[in-house]
């Protein structure tokens, strides 16, 4: 591994590892964690029917957007859907005006824009894994 892969490494590791770890410790308790996001969504206008299966959803594709971030796999685009994922975070928490976890979405959604703002600007010279 060349330098500027190892550091680019290590500027994607601290969000793969938020997004993993946010992921796997959801995992095993997956239908009590879906049944707390329904509740928590109750007082929401987005409907019940998405809430469901999103709630579900949610802990495997943070868990699987890390993975990928943590070993470099098609970099850009899972930059891109941890963006898209993000920003629909962001619309659940303010349809319950969550501003504090809104807090905590954006500065995941800057971090993600700096590294792919770095990766396009190929500034390091990054040759990610295919």
């Amino acid at each position: 591994m060349k330098k500027n892969q190892l550091l680019y490494f290590f500027l994607r590791l601290p969000i793969a590892v938020s997004l993993l770890g946010h992921g796997l410790v959801r995992l095993p308790k997956l239908s009590t964690f879906s049944n707390w996001m329904v509740e928590t969504m109750e007082k929401s206008f987005l409907p019940k029917v998405l809430v469901i299966p999103f709630s579900y959803a949610l802990p495997i594709l943070e868990a699987i957007i890390g993975l990928l971030l943590l070993i470099g796999f098609k970099t850009k685009y899972t930059i891109y859907a941890g963006l898209v994922l993000m920003s629909i975070l962001i619309l659940g928490s303010s349809s319950i005006e969550n501003w504090g976890a809104i807090e905590a979405q954006l500065l995941h959604s800057f971090y993600l824009f700096a590294l792919l703002y770095v990766l396009e600007r190929d500034s390091f010279k990054i040759k990610e894994i295919v």
